[in-house]
Formats: C-alpha cells, sequence, structure tokens
C-alpha cells in the first residue's frame, strides 16, 4: 500500500512543479510563495484543530497518525524542519522561474541520491551493486544535462539559477532524511509534522516577505494568478500521501524517495508540451539514464 501512496505523491508533486512554473513566469518570487505557504496552511488548520482540540472530524487524527503529549520540544523540531524546507522552497522557486522544467526536473529527480547516501550515513542502510549502478548513472545523466543546458546559454559552472537549483535539491534530500529522524525516531505523527510545519513556514515567510520584498515592490511586481493556489493544493495532497508512505513500518525512506521524484515524467512532458521548451531530444536522453537509475536504485532496495 505505502509504494501505490508513494506513486501517488508522485504524480501530485509532479502537478505541483506544473502549477510553480506557470505561477513564476514573470512574476515576483516572494509573495507567490507567501500565498503558497498561506494556502498551505488553511488547508492544514482543520488537521491541528481536530488533533489539538480531539473535535473528532478526521479519524485518523487519533492515534499515531497525530501523536501525543507534543511539547515544546517536539514543536522546536517541526519548526527547524519548517526552516529547511522553507530553504529549499526559496532555491527551488527562483530556479524553476529561470531555468526550463525539463532541466529542473532531472535534477530534482536525482535526489535520491542524495537522500540514499544520507541513509547509508545515518541509518545504517548499506548500498549493493544495483544501487550503485544507480548513483554511477546519476553522476553520468547530469554530466550530460550540463552539456544540454549549454545549447540553451545555461551554464552549470556559473549560473546562480543552477546552484540554486543544486541547492534546493540538496536541501530537500536533507529534509526527507529529517523526515525519517522525526517520525521514526522522535515518535512524532506524520499529520503534526506536515499540520505544524506548514503554520511555522507562513510565520518565516511572513517576516521574509516583510524585509525582502516589501522595500522593493514596485521592482519586483506581482501578479495574481490562479494556479498559485494550485501550488497549495498539490503540494499539501502530495505531501500528506508521502507522509503516510514515510509511516508505514515496512516502508524504506530511499525507495519512498526515489518512487516520489518520478514526478519527474509529469514534469518533463508538460515543460514540453505546455511550454515549448528546446533540446528535447538530449534531455531525454537525460531523463532516460535517470529512471534507469531509479530503477536500478529500486531494484537494489528491495
Amino acid at each position: 500500500m505505502w509504494v501505490a501512496t508513494a506513486f501517488l505523491s508522485a504524480l501530485l508533486l509532479g502537478l505541483y512543479d506544473v502549477s510553480k512554473k506557470r505561477s513564476l513566469k514573470g512574476n515576483a518570487v516572494i509573495p507567490v510563495l507567501l500565498l503558497n505557504t498561506l494556502f498551505s496552511s488553511l488547508l492544514m488548520l482543520p488537521c491541528i484543530l481536530d488533533g489539538e482540540l480531539d473535535f473528532g472530524w478526521f479519524g485518523i487524527m487519533s492515534g499515531e497518525e497525530y501523536g501525543h503529549d507534543m511539547g515544546l520540544g517536539e514543536h522546536l523540531l517541526v519548526a527547524l524542519k519548517a526552516a529547511i524546507t522553507l530553504s529549499s522552497w526559496l532555491c527551488g522557486y527562483y530556479a524553476i522561474k529561470h531555468l526550463p522544467l525539463t532541466i529542473v526536473g532531472p535534477v530534482n529527480a536525482t535526489r535520491p541520491v542524495v537522500v540514499l547516501i544520507g541513509a547509508t550515513l545515518l541509518f545504517g542502510e548499506r548500498l549493493n551493486a544495483w544501487q550503485w549502478g544507480g548513483v554511477i548513472l546519476t553522476i553520468v545523466s547530469l554530466y550530460l544535462l550540463s552539456i544540454a543546458g549549454r545549447k540553451e546559454n545555461i551554464n552549470f559552472r556559473h549560473s546562480r539559477h543552477v546552484w540554486a537549483m543544486f541547492a534546493a535539491m540538496l536541501l530537500g534530500a536533507v529534509s526527507g532524511l529529517y523526515d525519517k529522524f522525526l517520525i521514526a525516531n522522535c515518535g512524532i505523527g506524520p499529520i503534526f509534522v506536515q499540520s505544524w510545519f506548514s503554520i511555522y513556514q507562513l510565520i518565516m515567510m511572513c517576516i521574509i516577505a516583510c524585509i525582502v520584498w516589501l522595500p522593493k515592490r514596485t521592482s519586483e511586481r506581482f501578479e495574481w494568478r490562479w494556479t498559485i493556489p494550485l501550488i497549495s493544493l498539490f503540494v499539501t495532497a502530495a505531501d500528506f500521501c508521502y507522509y503516510h508512505a514515510l509511516d508505514n513500518a515496512d516502508s524504506m525512506i530511499a525507495v519512498v524517495s526515489m518512487i516520489r521524484r518520478s514526478s519527474v515524467i509529469v514534469t518533463f512532458l508538460c515543460g514540453a508540451l505546455l511550454f515549448g521548451e528546446r533540446n528535447l531530444r538530449s534531455k531525454f536522453i537525460d531523463l532516460a539514464i535517470i529512471i534507469i537509475g531509479m530503477i536500478l536504485l529500486a531494484v537494489g532496495s528491495i
């Protein structure tokens, strides 16, 4: 069941990336991300009320899904999760605004490799021959992707947007490892994590918006688009499925993260069909190598 839930998370995550691209095209990043955190918090507010006040609205809110006797320490741990994820989102939003989806998507898809290495170091998971094959193919795909980027005047060494893309990927991997730590080692329920980290993200984004965007809002104009609330809807639903997959006792973070990154297929197709992105043949080869690498990771993790 956790595998099917992980695949649903992947589909929703692909639609989330497409909504971001449409919302950010020619638009200011900070207010879009601020609204994203606002809508996500509103979507999770009923879960908080039910979990804290025991209204009984949702049967899953009781027990391990939410957690019991969560105190200041647990809230601080979730606040750290919010800071890590928000940092990843800030970098990712700037990257996806300026770079093609057919480049951002495949790079994000390599995140399971970082998670796998982190899981090896932190949780004692060991790489076998299949997984090493997946790691090697991922490295090869990144090199080929850098060559494809040059055809669009995107220099992987010197572009700040490319560095932001890789920073988002690395921070996202750290966030994934931290999720497993919170749920498996700290006994914090996945719904508690998802609900409260949305609230803490909103608080942090309000501060960032006041300091960074408001003083220069005339130079960075914001335009409302109806795809903006879809960002929150898709990412909240994707994270909901993701946490449920991780909460299963039989789940492995490396496999869940790998399946989740198969969202690259949705992202790539939409970049080609909806946004008319170029150099698809070479990028498709890179995507195929990444997919083969993910399959090797999955086979090695079973």
